[in-house]
């Protein structure tokens, strides 16, 4: 009497008792987030990535893989439309009939407000008495000099410039900083949610969801204990980033950046900004320089020229690391380490 033979993967299923169609399709925005689902999932399934490594999230082309991926999710899970104003549509269009979880509108989400000008102490303040001086020294010397005039006038209209882009920016993306990610206070909130929506949409693997989400949590836990050890010996150090996209781990570890070369990675500094950088690097004694893989090196060269400032890279979404599980923590790592040793 002949057998019928089953393929290795369905005997497997059945055995276990997951059946492979019940694991609902999943689309996720960026890497780390990637990651987080997978963990989730880790045993159960494997979440679609939309942008891929190395590209920007804040402008992207979807590729056809990443649209059906869209078209064929269950749940979407994503950063929300302050990251990735683009995908809002996309989603609303592809995947119209998935459940779609906005991470940044999550209970228990920490929420940030974009931070003004190149430095990030209360700089304001100073700006309005420094103005303030100027209008006082202005009604008593009437007669000043109208070269003097002509070039505070020409810093003025490069200061507002560099305000307008500024203005500009946080108009395009919200009220709120979109790299919540880089919290791993986030980061174990959104473990519990995501395990929620999966459950939901799967009620047989909820369990594993469940489980799986709190042993990230654990690993998270001690992942912090591992950020501090690295961060303790160097702290009271002072950095500028390339760009302000780190003050959730700044505020997670109690280890404040003084300032940002560029307001965004989608805009280029200008000279007031670069100026106004580079005095204080030259009058604070500014150690370290964070910069980029993906950004032009002449742009933080020319910060650095006539400064003993060291430099580092840093990548705030992990391109350089494997997908899956692993990459979220290696990033946190990465971030710590790469400061430290730059300090």
């Amino acid at each position: 009497m002949s057998r019928l033979l089953l393929p290795l993967s369905l005997t497997g299923a059945l055995l276990s008792g997951t059946a492979i169609a019940d694991v609902p399709r999943v689309a996720v925005d960026i890497a780390p987030v990637h990651s987080l689902v997978a963990r989730v999932m880790q045993g159960v399934g494997t979440p679609d990535l939309i942008v891929q490594p190395g590209a920007s999230p804040h402008e992207y082309s979807l590729r056809p893989s990443e649209a059906s991926a869209l078209q064929e999710a269950d749940l979407v899970v994503w950063i929300g439309e302050d990251l990735t104003p683009w995908l809002h549509d996309a989603i609303g269009t592809l995947a119209k009939d998935a459940a779609v979880t906005e991470l940044l509108e999550a209970d228990g989400t920490m929420l940030l407000e974009f931070r003004e000008g190149a430095l990030f102490e209360a700089h304001d303040h100073d700006d309005e008495d420094d103005h303030k001086d100027e209008h006082d020294h202005a009604d008593e010397h009437d007669h000043k000099d109208e070269h003097d005039h002509a070039d505070e006038a020409h810093a003025d209209e490069e200061k507002a410039h560099d305000d307008k882009d500024h203005a500009d920016h946080d108009h395009a993306h919200g009220e709120h900083d979109p790299h919540a990610w880089l919290s791993t206070q986030n980061a174990a909130t959104w473990l519990n949610l995501i395990a929620g929506q999966l459950s939901a949409a799967d009620p047989e693997n909820a369990g594993t969801y469940f489980a799986n989400a709190a042993a990230a949590r654990g690993e998270i836990e001690a992942l912090n204990g591992e950020i501090r050890a690295v961060l303790d010996p160097v702290r009271g150090g002072q950095f500028i980033v390339f760009h302000d996209a780190y003050q959730y781990f700044e505020t997670d570890f109690d280890f404040p950046a003084s300032g940002a070369i560029s307001i965004s990675d989608a805009s280029d500094p200008g000279p007031a900004r670069i100026t106004e950088i580079q005095a204080r690097i030259a009058e604070q004694g500014i150690d370290c320089v964070l910069a980029e893989p993906q950004f032009n090196p002449d742009m933080v060269a020319t910060v650095l020229d006539g400064t003993q400032a060291s430099t580092a890279i840093i990548d705030p979404l992990g391109s350089d690391i494997e997908l899956g599980p692993a990459l979220y923590p290696q990033l946190m790592r990465n971030l710590a380490s790469n400061l430290a040793g730059c300090l």
